[in-house]
């Protein structure tokens, strides 16, 4: 297992209050990720989690073709009420494939293929990104479990064998509107997502 390297702690505040802002990688890595964190976490329990991959046309742009910033904001929203909780944000865009990719895929989807159907086509499998990395972050912070806020059933099968119990699942329902419409339909059924 390779060892993980933080930066040092820097203060954030957003327009959803002050965050702490660490940022980490696996040693030898170029993959940074970062930890955005609300009120006090290390060796808590019941920690209010959310695992979101980066995805640049949702986060930033407000791309209305996914959920991604929406979850996103949502998120912020729900641990800086709660005032303790964490933002692990992983540079896995598009499911792992980057995003030169990811556009060549939403260039499928606009000839009518869904998200998975383009992956396949471009010759990547349905998801490859890689979320082991997750524990051994909340592992360094010595988190005992999580509140996971999560529609996603492989983000809650992570910790099927790790020590870090996952005390309750939130799942987090966006409103759907006419261009994202379909990508969620393909969550739900194909990809099992919790809604």
């Amino acid at each position: 297992m390779n060892n993980i390297e933080f930066s040092n702690t820097a203060n954030l505040p957003t327009t959803y209050g002050d965050f702490t802002l660490i940022s980490f990688k696996e040693a030898g890595s170029f993959h940074e990720h970062c930890l955005l964190i609300k009120g006090d976490v290390k060796d808590q329990e019941d920690v209010i989690i959310r695992i979101h991959s980066e995805c640049l046309t949702g986060d930033i742009f407000t791309s209305l073709k996914c959920d991604c910033g929406p979850q996103l904001n949502e998120s912020l929203r729900v641990i800086s009420e709660r005032g303790q909780g964490m933002i692990i944000y992983l540079r896995q865009e598009g499911r792992g494939i980057g995003l030169f990719n990811k556009v060549n895929a939403y260039a499928l989807q606009d000839k009518g293929q869904d998200t998975v159907q383009a992956n396949h086509s471009l010759g990547f499998e349905t998801d490859l990104r890689d979320f082991s990395i997750v524990l051994k972050a909340l592992d360094h912070l010595g988190i005992k479990s999580v509140n996971l806020l999560t529609n996603n059933p492989d983000k809650i099968d992570i910790f099927q064998n790790s020590e870090i119990k996952v005390n309750s699942v939130m799942p987090l329902i966006i409103e759907a509107n006419s261009y994202n419409e379909g990508y969620l339909n393909t969550k739900k059924e194909v990809l099992n997502h919790l809604f």
